[in-house]
């Protein structure tokens, strides 16, 4: 049998493993089945290929221009996904463990695309959060801003998730605009390597957007400066060692961790045995225990319930546990396949061997179970273990011993401050989850417990149709977790891009933000054009460009066949006594809604044109009360333009009512969508 030479991708080139690499094994055989690692690696050529050449050429591009590219990647590897799952049985994983690891994060990745089209703007800066006035007369202002850091990003990943665990770094660093160097786990690199070449063969990512490092990692963690980022997902030691290292620390790094998480789950007071949550709970507990072979970052490694139904959970995960098939994890029948290695098997039986001194194994015997279609003396196989803690307020292990693998401990509990309590003898975790009904139980875990985790899961009957399950990190939430799960997030949408970029206050006159945000600020020059607005098209349109109206009465009139025909006799536009017993008004007052239906009929132009819709408004705000006899008009003012597909694009008005004393009566951003070309 051949043996494969797995690459790094360094500066632009192939470099093959050299005659000190580490030998990979089958997870499945045992036999040797590649090499990986180069100690002669340039690093320092890669941190200058990656700052040099790929950060610049990200940077020149926008959020949409990315976020396309992202889109084409995340195509690529889909129409080619059927090679990854071909090699990744060799890792152990079952054809179900494909669909988390490779289609996951394909899936991810066109999360992260679309974000980017529909919460990022079409430029190079992001803005974060709203202008802040610094000066009285509004000729001085502030604003925070996020641009991508001029370094690297260096990803280390675990080895239960060769794609997935590339793919959901990758993805919004490459948002952000800043490129990568991944380094996967050598026990299953030979994967990474090959989705790696899937996208530099798609021909979308710009040079040096993208490296490898198969094997070691040398002295590139020494080379890091202040503009780099490193993100790692492994265990608590070696997580430790790395945020150690000197020059991450004097030099301020940033260190992104995601390590050893003893996740919890608990069975609510609610959920009896015979309920459909209780049958939900153990199809929750029995599929984290054999996914990836338990080897999951977020596998349920501890479970609690009220004491008097642990008899009968403990009865019904054994009997889900004993229909599972251990075997060739590419055959069709097996539902576990085996660990990533031997090396990694023998870790966790020297991990329950711990746990074992707080707890009683009840299902499983790692001497003595079948594996399907392959031989269990050579094969990292192991069979699903659960134990039992009868005990758990004096235990020690099960609250600080991770088995990463196919194992869980039930443990029971008195009461929910009872439960919370054990729930955060965990010190930290990824997730946690509680199958319950009782909105009131959940509202206490929350409140005692969600300090302790990165993410808590609710599930009943009333959602578990659709739910994704205690064990999915989704692209969408914050993916990480305090104390020993590492305290540092990944993904949760625009969130996870902004790791990979500086935020900046930025302060100065109203003309100065606007050109540094690409997004008009009040104060800043204002354009007039001869005709309308809305007969321009949206490449036409300038930001600034401002559309003042003429003045339009208020009558008493008008307030009240407004109130007739909306049904809205609200009493301060009806009753003058009462309007004017309220601290709010000075008496019958104009419906706020007439105000904005009125500014409509001032600024609208009313032929067919490049305005194809009005898609909504955002932040209205009305600021002081029109009366009978007040009169109203309208500044109408090109704010931001983003483009949405190849037809049209998105402009944000800043619209502002003002009363005949030009004093603000109410403001709004109003959404239109435009042609890019009439006709």
């Amino acid at each position: 049998m051949s043996i494969q030479n797995v690459r790094s991708f360094v500066a632009g080139q192939w470099v093959r493993s050299d005659d000190n690499a580490r030998l990979i094994q089958s997870a499945v055989t045992g036999e040797t089945i590649a090499c990986a690692g180069n100690d002669t690696l340039d690093t320092e050529s890669m941190l200058d290929y990656g700052r040099n050449v790929g950060g610049p050429a990200l940077r020149a591009l926008t959020f949409h221009d990315r976020a396309r590219m992202i889109k084409a990647l995340a195509t690529y590897l889909n129409d080619h996904k059927q090679a990854l799952y071909d090699i990744s049985f060799a890792t152990g994983a079952t054809q179900k463990d494909h669909l988390i690891d490779i289609d996951g994060g394909i899936g991810t990745m066109f999360v992260f695309a679309s974000k980017g089209r529909r919460e990022m703007p079409d430029s190079q800066v992001y803005l974060d959060g709203n202008i802040e006035p610094l000066s009285r007369q509004g000729t001085f202002q502030g604003q925070h801003i996020c641009t991508p850091i001029h370094g690297v990003a260096v990803h280390i990943n675990a080895f239960n998730f060769p794609v997935w665990g590339m793919l959901e770094k990758l993805a919004p660093a490459l948002l952000a605009g800043v490129p990568a160097i991944v380094k996967p786990a050598t026990a299953s690199c030979y994967v990474t390597e090959h989705c790696v070449q899937l996208l530099l063969d798609s021909g979308v990512l710009p040079d040096g957007a993208l490296q490898l490092i198969s094997g070691g990692v040398g002295n590139l963690l020494d080379q890091l400066d202040s503009q780099d980022v490193v993100s790692f997902t492994g265990s608590a030691h070696t997580a430790v060692a790395l945020r150690s290292k000197a020059n991450i620390i004097e030099k301020s790094i940033r260190f992104i961790a995601e390590q050893d998480s003893l996740n919890a789950s608990m069975l609510g007071p609610d959920a009896i045995a015979g309920t459909p949550a209780f049958e939900l709970f153990v199809n929750e507990v029995s599929r984290e225990m054999t996914a990836k072979a338990g080897q999951k970052c977020t596998a349920i490694r501890r479970v609690f319930a009220p004491a008097l139904q642990i008899d009968s959970l403990l009865e019904a995960i054994k009997a889900r546990l004993a229909k599972i098939v251990v075997g060739d994890p590419a055959a069709a029948a097996t539902t576990m396949g085996a660990l990533v290695s031997n090396d990694q098997k023998q870790d966790v039986l020297d991990k329950i061997a711990l746990l074992a001194t707080d707890a009683e194994r009840v299902f499983g015997d790692p001497d003595n179970f079948e594996v399907k279609g392959a031989d269990a003396s050579k094969g990292a196989f192991l069979p699903p273990m659960l134990l039992h803690c009868a005990s758990p307020d004096i235990a020690k292990h099960v609250h600080d011993v991770e088995a990463f693998g196919p194992v869980s401990t039930v443990m029971p509990y008195r009461d929910i401050p009872h439960a919370v309590s054990l729930f955060n003898r965990g010190q930290g975790s990824l997730v946690a989850s509680v199958i319950t009904h009782d909105a009131d139980v959940a509202r206490e875990v929350a409140l005692g417990s969600g300090a302790f985790h990165g993410r808590l899961y609710f599930n009943n009957r009333d959602s578990m149709k659709e739910s994704t399950g205690h064990g999915s990190p989704l692209p969408h939430m914050v993916h990480g977790g305090p104390g020993r799960a590492g305290g540092g997030e990944e993904m949760g949408g625009v969130r996870g891009v902004m790791h990979y970029m500086q935020r900046t206050a930025i302060q100065g006159s109203p003309e100065i933000l606007s050109k540094i945000s690409q997004r008009w600020v009040p104060g800043a020059q204002q354009i007039t054009q001869k005709d309308h607005p809305f007969t321009r098209t949206f490449h036409e349109l300038e930001l600034g460009e401002t559309l003042n109206t003429g003045l339009r009465e208020i009558t008493i009139a008008d307030i009240e066949q407004f109130a007739h025909f909306t049904g809205d006799t609200f009493y301060a536009h009806m009753d003058d006594a009462a309007a004017r017993r309220n601290p709010f008004f000075p008496g019958r007052v104009a419906h706020g809604y007439l105000l904005l239906s009125f500014a409509a009929g001032l600024f609208v132009q009313p032929d067919e044109g490049p305005v194809l819709a009005n898609t909504g408004l955002d932040n209205l705000r009305f600021m002081k009360p029109v009366e009978a006899g007040d009169s109203i008009q309208v500044r109408l003012t090109v704010k931001q333009k983003t483009p949405r597909n190849d037809t049209y694009g998105e402009v944000r008005w800043d619209v502002s009512l003002s009363n005949q004393n030009s004093e603000l009566v109410a403001e709004y951003d109003l959404l239109t969508m435009n042609a890019y070309q009439l006709g």
